[in-house]
């Protein structure tokens, strides 16, 4: 009996089940299957998006206004030392360098002695103008007394002018030695104290006496030596090759070289960020000076920037990178995701109805981080695709 009731329920669950399996079916083919919604439409040159479409929750439409652009641009740089702190040290004559005074890297005070040199044709120089001096100081006697003696008439008047052409000649000669002297550096007025500067025609330096032509070569400015290129004892032949070097470091200039493109975008006080080769770090500049002519064989401007460097950081003949801002002008800013390539085309996607979209070639200008400049091809307040607009370049 067990079994038979078994059997029994098997045997009605198997009627239910197809009995649902067949209602299902009856309602399924009476059913009209579901419309295929496409996800974009050509109408000619538009592309409509169906509002059941997918790619209305993928796609991201902006508008784009006109706003004001300072595109930067980068210059090579370099780091140099101010000219105006900077001495290259000459002696005024060839001679033997008798002592020096300070050595590579020694820091100096205006004024102090740098080197001592021999020079024998500041001897020569000092003699000729003591002996001048005299022949001078001789005349002027001689003329005094022949004026006393033709006022006694004891003179004949011949006298008198012969010793007044005497005079003349001894002080041209005397302005010459004394010319010479001071051609050199050296105070002329009595032959004995000399005195050279480390530029001719600078007098800070002092020799010991017109006999021995010693000249003691004094530091005009206060700075350290950088550049040194002799030792004590050492002959020095050439008075026009510097013999040390002193500078001032605390102030550096930055100097970029500016392309002829870039000329139109350059302006004194214009904004600048350093990146150098040796510091992490980039320090922020401006513009001081605009060079007046271009290199001829690198067809290239100068343009520095001043910088303090009393920390030392910024040694002269660093390599730099400087960007600059250039002057600020109206345009309109993409991001780079809205901008499409096709072939040497850039195209963008412009709403020109809601969800109806055109598209439209650029004419791109300057990149600035993730947008790029459109020089044409959009005008003020259109929208268009800013993301996803790839999936329309069908």
């Amino acid at each position: 009996m067990m079994k038979k009731a078994t059997l029994l329920k098997l045997s009605l669950s198997t009627l239910l089940v197809a009995a649902a399996l067949r209602l299902y079916a009856t309602h399924a083919s009476e059913a009209p299957p579901p419309a295929d919604v496409p996800s974009l439409v050509h109408e000619g040159d538009l592309l409509r998006i169906p509002e059941l479409s997918p790619l209305r929750r993928s796609l991201t439409v902006a508008a784009i206004d006109e706003q004001s652009i300072a595109a930067p641009f980068t210059l090579p740089a370099l780091v140099e030392a101010d000219p105006a702190r900077l001495v290259k040290v000459t002696p005024p004559l060839a001679g033997r360098i008798v002592s020096l005074n300070k050595q590579l890297g020694d820091e100096v005070k205006a004024g102090e002695v740098l080197f001592t040199i021999d020079a024998p044709d500041m001897a020569q120089a000092g003699a000729d103008n003591a002996k001048a001096q005299s022949a001078l100081l001789l005349a002027q006697r001689n003329l005094a007394r022949q004026r006393e003696l033709a006022q006694s008439d004891i003179a004949a008047k011949r006298d008198v002018e012969q010793a007044q052409g005497d005079y003349d000649s001894a002080a041209a000669e005397a302005a010459r030695a004394t010319a010479r002297l001071a051609q050199l550096g050296a105070h002329a007025a009595s032959g004995a104290d000399l005195a050279a500067d480390g530029h001719a025609g600078r007098s800070s330096g002092r020799a010991a006496t017109a006999g021995t032509g010693r000249i003691v070569v004094r530091s005009p400015i206060a700075g350290r030596v950088v550049e040194l290129s002799a030792a004590a004892g050492a002959f020095w032949n050439d008075a026009t090759a510097p013999l040390m070097t002193v500078a001032d470091l605390s102030k550096v200039f930055i100097s970029a070289n500016a392309q002829e493109k870039d000329l139109p975008q350059l302006y004194i006080g214009q904004q600048a960020n350093i990146k150098l080769d040796a510091w992490p770090q980039p320090v922020a500049g401006q513009v001081r000076y605009i060079g007046e002519m271009l290199d001829a064989d690198t067809r290239t401007i100068k343009v520095r920037l001043p910088f303090d460097n009393r920390d030392g950081h910024l040694k002269p003949g660093m390599f730099a990178e400087a960007t600059l801002l250039a002057r600020p002008h109206n345009g309109m800013l993409v991001p780079m995701t809205a901008v499409i390539q096709s072939g040497f085309a850039s195209r963008a996607f412009v709403e020109v109805k809601p969800w109806q979209f055109e598209a439209r070639e650029l004419k791109l200008g300057t990149q600035i981080g993730e947008q790029v400049e459109v020089l044409d091809g959009l005008k003020s307040g259109e929208r268009i695709v800013t993301k996803d607009g790839v999936l329309l370049n069908d």
